[in-house]
């Protein structure tokens, strides 16, 4: 049985809008999850351990003018295009599209002011929460008027994320939760002592801007190969890595499947995640730095937690080998990606 409750978390400020901020806590025997009306971000996110004891293993901040502030999208719903796009720049039905630069010389998450910046509209339902918005045509420089519906519900161990989006003019999209996880409790100092594996025979090299260069490579004998289980801090130093920041390329699916498993073996947690998606972006906190201070003033430096984001291949919008970026009017744009805590 989960418990779904609602509570004020703060007020935007008027430069962002104004607009209350509204936090829905869902909780069951095993999790108990904080979300936000403020880019549907996961705002703290409790799970036991094998003794039964309980902790947030989500990054975030304990206020709302910490998610206000600039932040590398804690546990927010971003898009319209989550990851990257190459000079942000795409052409769809032979019109060319700019969009705002925000990483280098690419367009990131949506861009200057994307989905998780806005406040999203919501909706209790019995176990969980529907969020709705509508990002109108030319929004951040996006074609065609896209309603958007994002639904967490929380079952016994399972977070469940579904995604829906119907659009007025074909556009390109890709959805998912930017969370950083650190099983070992958030402000814990890394995840050297995790265990990694994702169910994946090939990845996408990129080059030095992170886009990627439209090889899809082997695992096969390389860093890259986490099909089996890998100490994460041993990994990075055998095959001397600065960390992770990469597409993963599952098996082409229509229904659940399992893409990567996150185990802390100290705790005995572990987070399994499946989806319906072709991807999934494998990050290791590279450009956390400690400046960052988040829930109880604790700082968060490089590597103290992962991302492990499902999603479409990035880029994909201009490389047509990959698979398809595209909604189209009188389509609808549908996964759902599945978060499963234990502890043994």
């Amino acid at each position: 049985m989960t418990e779904v409750t609602r509570e004020v978390f703060g007020q935007m400020p008027q430069e962002e809008g104004g607009g209350v901020v509204e936090k829905f806590v869902l909780k069951s025997d095993s999790v108990k999850v904080e979300i936000l009306s403020l880019g549907c971000i996961i705002a703290a996110l409790e799970t036991k351990d094998r003794d039964g004891k309980f902790a947030d293993v989500v990054l975030g901040f304990d206020t709302l003018e910490g998610y206000t502030r600039k932040h590398p999208f804690f546990g927010a719903v971003v898009g319209r295009v989550a990851n990257r796009i190459g000079k942000g720049r795409f052409t769809v039905e032979g019109k060319e599209y700019q969009l705002f630069l925000n990483n280098g010389p690419n367009s990131l998450h949506g861009g200057a002011r994307g989905f998780d910046k806005v406040l999203w509209s919501p909706q209790v339902l019995p176990n969980g929460v529907c969020f709705f918005r509508l990002s109108p045509d030319g929004e951040e420089g996006y074609p065609g008027d896209l309603k958007v519906w994002v639904t967490y519900t929380l079952s016994a161990g399972e977070l469940a994320i579904d995604y829906r989006a119907q659009t007025s003019k074909t556009t390109p999209i890709n959805l998912t939760n930017h969370a950083y996880f650190n099983l070992a409790g958030q402000g814990s100092r890394d995840i050297y002592d995790h265990e990694i594996s994702i169910e994946a025979d090939s990845y996408l090299p990129v080059d030095d801007t992170k886009i990627p260069t439209g090889e899809v490579a082997t695992v096969q004998g390389t860093g890259f190969d986490l099909r089996q289980p890998v100490e994460l801090g041993k990994h990075l130093q055998k095959f001397r890595l600065d960390g992770f920041d990469h597409n993963f390329c599952l098996q082409p699916a229509q229904a659940r499947h399992l893409a990567a498993r996150a185990r802390h073996p100290p705790t005995g947690r572990a987070m399994e995640v499946y989806t319906t998606q072709p991807g999934i972006q494998f990050y290791t906190g590279n450009n956390l730095d400690g400046s960052l201070k988040g829930k109880g003033a604790v700082a968060y430096p490089k590597h103290s937690a992962f991302c492990l984001e499902t999603q479409n291949w990035p880029d994909a919008v201009n490389k047509p080998h990959f698979p398809s970026a595209l909604l189209r009017p009188g389509e609808e744009y549908s996964h759902t990606t599945w978060l499963l805590f234990s502890a043994a």
